[in-house]
């Protein structure tokens, strides 16, 4: 089940974007620096409606995209710092948010696929055998 990992990661996200705001180089720090934190606290919930197993399956899969959202819009202070054409330095603050979000992302996304995949086949295997016992 998708629900602790889920919630894990929504928590690991929340504290990037609460990091990365706090710590910004910057004298205002930008409110982009929360959006990590707005992706986990959705995953948060995400997790916490996925102990329903009615609404699990509809919820993992919203996660997931979530999840993509992460992993695609990490990249942005990546983009957005080597755009400005002052070279890219992966050691800048917002370029470490960047990168943890891509990572954390990307592993969430990862155990949703495999996690789909084996609930395919469970069921798959489940209809099999509910079929040789009709037949």
């Amino acid at each position: 089940m998708m629900a602790w990992p889920t919630i894990v990661s929504g928590l690991l996200l929340v504290a990037v974007g609460v990091t990365g705001y706090a710590t910004s180089e910057l004298e205002k720090a930008p409110v982009t620096a929360l959006i990590p934190a707005a992706l986990g606290a959705i995953l948060v919930v995400c997790g916490a409606l996925a102990f329903n197993e009615k609404l699990r399956k509809h919820v993992m899969h919203l996660a997931a995209m979530v999840g993509l959202f992460g992993v695609v819009g990490g990249f942005m202070p990546l983009i957005r710092q080597i755009a400005g054409g002052g070279g890219f330095d992966p050691l800048k603050r917002s370029a470490i948010a960047g990168e943890l979000t891509v990572v954390i992302s990307a592993v969430f996304v990862g155990l949703c696929v495999n996690s789909f995949i084996q609930a395919r086949k469970a069921r798959q295997a489940r209809e099999a055998a509910e079929n040789a016992g009709q037949g």
